[in-house]
């Protein structure tokens, strides 16, 4: 068996601070197997022994398969929009291409279908991924709201719905054809499908 090389010192009160490399490599393992063997074959105790740990570090970090998965397909928020703002047709397109760039990387591709099932019966889970597109959303909102005001976006257009268009079709096209990329000339389609119904 092997030593925990995190293991809490018991002599301490606080114990043992946790060794970032250790979290490094348990994220680099996750990443590497998901692409490898996919989502369902995906196991503790194997990414435990691709990084030389024990699934008692693993456990101590993430408590499900499914909260370790999160962490290692998304491991920073998205960033909001980018383009300077008074073009919403514009905007429209960067939030399309910002859900493809985020959901066609092959970590995300190998975990998508798997982690959405696992959301789906976690309302923690859910929340917590969810919470990581927060800046995106907020910047889809705002973008929609300064259209409104210019009068370039259609006045009974929800903010929420427009969001789950984007992020919708995005999934959707990965789940039914996950070896086919999506390149620019799908971004400027979407774009001109989605355009057509929220722009004046």
């Amino acid at each position: 068996m092997k030593a925990d090389p995190d293991a809490i010192d018991k002599g301490s009160p606080a114990g043992r601070p946790r060794d970032p490399r250790i979290d490094a490599a348990i994220l680099r393992a996750t990443t590497d197997l998901l692409v490898e063997i996919g989502y369902s074959n995906l196991t503790m105790a194997a990414v435990a022994e691709r990084a030389a740990t024990t699934k008692t570090s693993l456990y101590r970090r993430w408590s499900s398969k499914a909260e370790l998965v999160h962490e290692a397909a998304f491991p920073a928020a998205p960033t909001a929009i980018e383009t300077p703002p008074g073009d919403f047709r514009a905007d429209v397109r960067a939030m399309i291409a910002a859900a493809r760039n985020v959901f066609t990387s092959p970590v995300v591709r190998a975990a998508l279908p798997g982690l959405i099932a696992d959301m789906s019966a976690d309302a923690e889970l859910n929340a917590r991924v969810m919470g990581r597109f927060v800046d995106v959303f907020s910047a889809v909102r705002s973008r929609l709201s300064e259209a409104r005001q210019r009068g370039d976006a259609r006045a009974d257009v929800d903010p929420e719905r427009l969001i789950e268009v984007i992020g919708g079709a995005t999934m959707l096209r990965l789940l039914l054809w996950p070896d086919e990329d999506l390149d620019d000339e799908w971004v400027d389609q979407t774009t001109a499908i989605v355009a057509h119904g929220v722009i004046v």
